[in-house]
């Protein structure tokens, strides 16, 4: 008869808890030293937020803001058919990448000689983005999902 360290069994019933073990301390690892971006510490404040943003966007349906977004090589260019609703401001654009907040694109756009609102950003942007289009006072807000690149300007409805 051949001793027990010799056979098979009981080492794999020794090497099934080690193994989780290993494994229960690698997730356990994980969770604690990685944080998650997506999550929101204060549900509360955010929702306030939310509405906030609702009466901004209801602000720029009120003043019937359509404003037309070109995109060509890395230059975004603006045009706006209310001149009335920035008042010379320069406007910020944001464009946030669906799932990685790292590819996230920010602009602050400066009026030129023929009204059109201009930035430049050296990113990729080719994929599924929210853009937001707002002035420096934050008194309305223009939100839309739209894939890129495009051909056309894209019309940003509030």
């Amino acid at each position: 008869m051949t001793p027990w360290y010799k056979q098979f069994w009981p080492w794999f019933f020794i090497m099934v808890p080690v193994i989780t073990f290993t494994m229960g301390g690698v997730m356990l690892y994980l969770a604690i030293s990685t944080q998650d971006s997506l999550v929101v510490d204060d549900y509360y404040k955010q929702g306030k937020a939310i509405n906030a943003s609702l009466a901004r966007q209801q602000r720029a349906r009120d003043l019937g803001l359509r404003p037309q977004l070109q995109i060509a090589d890395g230059s975004f260019v603006i045009r706006l058919n209310a001149s009335e609703a920035v008042d010379g401001q320069a406007l910020r654009l944001t464009l946030y990448h669906t799932t990685l907040q790292a590819r996230d694109i920010s602009l602050l756009l400066t009026r030129d000689a023929t009204g059109r609102y201009r930035g430049y950003s050296e990113k990729k942007t080719q994929g599924k983005w929210r853009i937001t289009l707002e002035p420096v006072d934050n008194s309305w807000k223009v939100e839309q999902q739209v894939v890129l690149p495009v051909s056309a300007p894209v019309v940003l409805e509030p």
